[in-house]
């Protein structure tokens, strides 16, 4: 039985490298340290994609048995089973996919002795030894850095002295200069170096660096910040007991953490009547889509520390649980602030029975406000849609397209375009192109971005969504009459969704710029409420490092979808003060009636 699940364990591991989880060329290499220890020898590492894989060597009675100490040895153990068998298996039927990938035995007694042994079974294993891309490298106890030209031209050795010259042909035989972290610092893993730490081992890691050979420490902490920083101090191969933690996390660092050169500028409001128990005549809602704290944490550093929106006062949460959910989709989000409902996911602008609920641009436009809608998502998404369309579900795009024409919406501008083929749309809107929506004369008025999906930042959209809404806030102003608006910065969801940290943060920081075109607005209107918020959280996203200074962002994440944590709410202009505290998505409705005051359900 067990020959059974070895076997089956090999093919596995086999058919996962042939996934393409093998072997990469990275420019940071993962050294398996103690891989012995790991449930399955040798294929943890190397289906992980492990440049260098550890094995801790004892010769007993003419076998070499892989251990870390004596009293470990078990006779089944041995380097032949655990690694020189599996490795042969892989170069027989991969030999494409093994790209520099280390063989490190560290010798724990006896060293020449030891390493006759070594090579005598090694010459067992042509496959591996004339392998162009495979180094069998010796560590621990060696024969003298003199003698390191001696041996076959398949033995590397990895070099522990730092401040010894070698000659040229013994350094041809070094494939890696290592040392003890301990020996420089008792950095735990946790925070960060002190300034004294830093100095000490940035100034071996430089000395290490003049043989031009790949460095490592070993003895090292074993954590996401560790890693991160040996990368940054230029350490070569980082030391790991955790080959699946770290192979994922180094291999994502590059997607994760981004320089950010977007930035919005930063708009001083003049509080003048912030919080103010003053006539509230217009109303602009500005609804990031999955924009956590988090996310407005990442792109506030990536701009230099702050943002228009940090400079609010006005603060509360939200809670988004939809009604017959834990976590909320945009649908039941959207329709629970556009109509103070709850209501079950993937509904839009209906309540849990599937009844259509009035929305705030319907109450409004019936109280002589115009209203209008931007995203830079479809128009017929579900958090827009859900400000005028009544449908049991996101999915029905032609039935939401034929309710933008039944609407009372005197401006919307977003992407999707191709959805209203088969709808007649002009029998209610004129659509213009942006520039020209200032001169016209037209009451109801659209703009498409786009024939189906709105570009991302990262994909040129510019500076769009600012935009379009100063032009939306000039066309709506037009008369003496109030407006509410509803802007949507949609795609801040669709990379949190992708887990992408540099779309979260450049769609976040549009969204600030968006926000300033609204503060300014408010600050020369001085009946105009500004509320921002979110929708939901989406992906967990957190912020793990950065450099605010140089505008360097590191995020991380617990999930591909949205989360159920609170998001927050800002306010502001007169009556602001009433958006502060903790409540649901709901009540946002309410307290907009509220603060509107002589409107009429």
């Amino acid at each position: 039985m067990s020959k059974l699940i070895n076997t089956l364990l090999v093919v596995f591991s086999i058919v996962i490298t042939c996934k393409g989880f093998a072997q990469n060329s990275n420019s940071v290499l993962i050294h398996s340290h103690n891989d012995y220890l790991q449930n399955v020898p040798f294929w943890v590492a190397f289906s992980n994609g492990l440049n260098s894989i550890e094995a801790d060597i004892f010769l007993v009675n003419d076998s070499l048995m892989v251990a870390h100490t004596k009293a470990e040895i078990n006779k089944k153990n041995t380097l032949k089973k655990l690694y020189l068998n599996p490795l042969k298996n892989a170069v027989a039927n991969h030999n494409s996919n093994i790209t520099n990938l280390n063989l490190f035995l560290d010798v724990k007694q006896n060293a020449e002795k030891t390493l006759t042994k070594i090579i005598s079974v090694l010459n067992e294993y042509p496959s591996i030894v004339k392998h162009p891309n495979i180094k069998i490298i010796i560590s621990g106890s060696r024969p003298a850095s003199k003698y390191y030209k001696n041996y076959p031209d398949f033995i590397y050795f990895d070099h522990q002295n730092l401040n010894e010259k070698l000659s040229p042909e013994n350094l041809k035989k070094v494939a890696m200069v290592s040392t003890s972290f301990k020996d420089f610092s008792k950095w735990g893993g946790k925070g960060r170096l002190t300034h004294t730490d830093y100095r000490r081992v940035d100034s071996v890691i430089k000395i290490a660096k003049k043989y031009n050979k790949p460095f490592r420490f070993w003895a090292t902490p074993d954590s996401k910040t560790a890693w991160r920083t040996f990368i940054d101090l230029g350490v070569n191969v980082i030391n790991t007991d955790m080959p699946n933690r770290c192979s994922n996390y180094v291999n994502s660092l590059e997607k994760n953490r981004k320089n950010f050169t977007l930035k919005s500028p930063v708009y001083k409001p003049t509080f003048k009547l912030d919080g103010a128990n003053k006539k509230v005549k217009n109303v602009i809602l500005l609804i990031g889509d999955g924009n956590g704290l988090s996310q407005i944490s990442a792109a506030t550093l990536a701009n230099k520390g702050e943002l228009t929106l940090t400079q609010l006062k006005n603060i509360g949460f939200i809670k988004t649980q939809s009604a017959d959910d834990f976590t909320t989709d945009s649908a039941a989000a959207g329709t629970a602030l556009a109509t103070g409902e709850k209501t079950n996911n993937r509904a839009i602008g209906t309540n849990i029975y599937g009844k259509p609920i009035n929305s705030i641009t319907d109450v409004l436009s019936n109280n002589g406000y115009k209203t209008g809608i931007i995203t830079t998502d479809e128009i017929t998404g579900a958090t827009p849609a859900a400000f005028y369309a009544h449908q049991v579900d996101r999915s029905m795009d032609f039935e939401i397209a034929s309710d933008l024409i039944k609407s009372n919406l005197n401006f919307f501008a977003g992407g999707g375009q191709a959805s209203f083929k088969n709808v007649n749309l002009s029998e209610t809107f004129e659509i213009f192109p942006l520039n020209e929506i200032e001169s016209t004369k037209a009451k109801r008025v659209g703009v498409f971005f786009s024939e189906n999906s709105v570009p991302s930042i990262m994909a040129g959209r510019e500076n769009l969504l600012a935009n379009t809404t100063e032009k939306a806030i000039k066309f709506l102003n037009k008369s003496n009459e109030p407006f509410f608006l509803m802007v949507e910065a949609a795609q801040i969801d669709s990379f949190g969704h992708h887990n992408n940290t540099e779309g979260i943060v450049t769609e976040t920081i549009d969204f600030d710029r968006a926000i300033t075109e609204a503060i300014k607005f408010a600050d020369t209107n001085q009946e105009t409420l500004v509320i921002i918020t979110a929708d939901h959280e989406t992906s967990g996203f957190s912020v793990s490092s950065g450099d605010v200074n140089h505008s360097i962002i590191e995020g991380d994440f617990i999930s591909y979808d949205h989360t159920a944590t609170m998001v927050p709410i800002f306010a502001y202009g007169p009556k602001s003060n009433e958006f502060q505290g903790i409540y649901e998505n709901n009540e946002v409705f309410s307290k907009i009636l509220k603060v509107i005051n002589k409107v009429k359900l």
